[in-house]
């Protein structure tokens, strides 16, 4: 049904790929990820230098870096743009399959660069992070799922789904990695909603939920420690958190000028997980609330978009792609300012990562393919036809 014709929206037999991917993309949320790639190079031309001076490199050699895997997660976003939901799907499905094996494998042949948890293959040049690759693909195979599973005589897909969602998530607290385990968890929890699961169901997760972090407090030292400091009524002011704090209140509304910051000199992550400490500081609130906005036009088109979607399987797949990228930078800055405890996650194509910036771009990539116009109609014209 879903590949049937509605509407007055014209199609163009023969067309060629680009003008029609062209017609039917969403050009404003394309260029808003292009405006924060461009802030992503901005802030890393400040936040860099002092890392680069001190691990014996070129000033701008985390910028240069950045700007190279930003190409190729900018390449991978319009490629991936430009496919059919189906061929998104089979190969997200195939991507999916590849990273879990590399998730598997983590502990054996992974390393933590010192950093206490193993989330990493090490290839000399460069590093990957399995699990920026999951996410995506996991989105799309949870989301075929739980849509195979509302079709007549179709497959437990939801009970499948959750079977997945869980496996992951163990595998992922035990590296430590609770961002990303969050993460999963979210957005498996969205597209549930969204397919419509029980109020009471929802609520009775959110109990396990809290459980599970009462157990991860008690027996985890390195979850414990992140979660006794996010508490703590005083912060240090020789931590991460205390250097990102005092740089936000210095920068005030129009920030302490292009270069002037501090924090990039205190904080060895200024230019990953606390980019925003650095643009708040040299320019102020003024930039921070220009990048929540731009975040914040990204996820309410999308979401406007695929409310307008029949298909089950798009909506719910664009749905926790969308929801999952508001979430990180939520995640993001709310650790910078002291509303949730510190977690390893960097700011969607703002800060500097190569893993994070090329699986982005695929996220991203799949999102646009997903909310592209479809000569469809509304969703609202098959409630009123059931009517």
């Amino acid at each position: 049904m879903t590949e049937m014709v509605y509407g007055n929206l014209p199609v163009r037999d023969g067309e060629p790929v680009l003008p029609k991917w062209w017609r039917t993309v969403d050009r404003w949320s394309m260029s808003c990820i292009l405006i924060l790639f461009g802030i992503g190079i901005l802030l890393g031309l400040a936040a860099s230098p002092p890392l680069a001076a001190k691990n014996g490199f070129e000033p701008f050699h985390y910028v240069q870096r950045q700007a190279f895997f930003g190409g190729l997660a900018l390449t991978a976003m319009l490629i991936t743009s430009m496919l059919s939901p189906v061929v998104v799907r089979r190969l997200a499905v195939l991507g999916f399959i590849a990273a879990f094996i590399a998730l598997v494998f983590l502990p054996f042949f992974g390393t933590d660069f010192g950093k206490g948890a193993t989330r990493w293959y090490s290839l000399g040049f460069a590093s990957v992070q399995p699990s920026e690759f999951l996410k995506p693909g996991f989105i799309i195979v949870a989301a075929w799922m739980m849509a195979a599973s509302q079709e007549v005589a179709g497959p437990p897909g939801r009970l499948w789904s959750f079977m997945l969602m869980v496996t992951i998530v163990l595998i992922l607290a035990m590296q430590p990695d609770f961002g990303q385990a969050a993460l999963i968890l979210f957005g498996w929890g969205v597209m549930y909603f969204v397919a419509g699961a029980p109020m009471l169901l929802l609520l009775g997760m959110a109990g396990l939920v809290v459980l599970g972090g009462m157990i991860a407090y008690n027996n985890s030292d390195h979850f414990a420690r992140r979660i006794d400091g996010f508490l703590s009524t005083d912060v240090d002011p020789t931590t991460q958190l205390g250097y990102a704090t005092n740089a936000i209140r210095e920068g005030g509304f129009f920030g302490v000028g292009v270069g002037e910051g501090e924090v990039k000199w205190s904080l060895p992550d200024a230019h990953t997980d606390f980019i925003i400490a650095v643009a708040a500081e040299e320019y102020g609130l003024f930039l921070v609330l220009c990048i929540i906005a731009v975040y914040a036009s990204i996820i309410v088109r999308s979401l406007l978009r695929l409310m307008r979607e029949r298909d089950p399987f798009i909506r719910l797949a664009g749905t926790g792609l969308a929801c999952m990228f508001a979430v990180q930078a939520m995640i993001n800055m709310g650790v910078a300012v002291r509303l949730l405890p510190a977690k390893g996650m960097t700011l969607p194509f703002v800060s500097y990562g190569g893993s994070s910036l090329i699986a982005g771009g695929i996220a991203v990539g799949m999102l646009l393919a997903f909310t592209r116009t479809r000569p469809q109609g509304q969703i609202g014209d098959l409630l009123r036809g059931r009517n």
